[in-house]
Order: C-alpha cells, then sequence, then structure tokens
C-alpha cells in the first residue's frame, strides 16, 4: 500500500480512509452516477455484503486498478 501523507483536505482525510475495498467500472457517467446513488441509498450491512462479494478478505484494490 502506499504511504498516504493526508496533507489536503479531503474525504480520505477527514474519514481516516487508508484502503480501497470495493470499486466498480462504468461504461458512462450518468450510469456511473445512478449506480453511485443506489450504493449509497443502502444499509450499512448492504455495504458490507457487497464488498464481501467481490473482495472477502477486505484486501487493498488500488493496486489492481
Amino acid at each position: 500500500m502506499a504511504t498516504q501523507r493526508k496533507t489536503v483536505e479531503s474525504f480520505t482525510k477527514k474519514y481516516h480512509v487508508d484502503m480501497l475495498v470495493y470499486y466498480e467500472g462504468g461504461g458512462d457517467a450518468i450510469g456511473a452516477i445512478t449506480r453511485e446513488k443506489q450504493i449509497k441509498a443502502g444499509s450499512r450491512q448492504k455495504k458490507i455484503d457487497l464488498i464481501n462479494t467481490m473482495n472477502t478478505a477486505w484486501r487493498d484494490l488500488y493496486e489492481e486498478l
């Protein structure tokens, strides 16, 4: 994992985000925004279940991008 300095005010600094554990590719911006809203509207447990379907070990997926 790359070391993050978190010197810029951002979401990752504010919420202490250090790993990428889930991502989805998208074909177009409208579809991606729609999917993001679907995920955000779900419960915390639904988000955890979604991560577990792709990344059961909760590995940092950043290097795979």
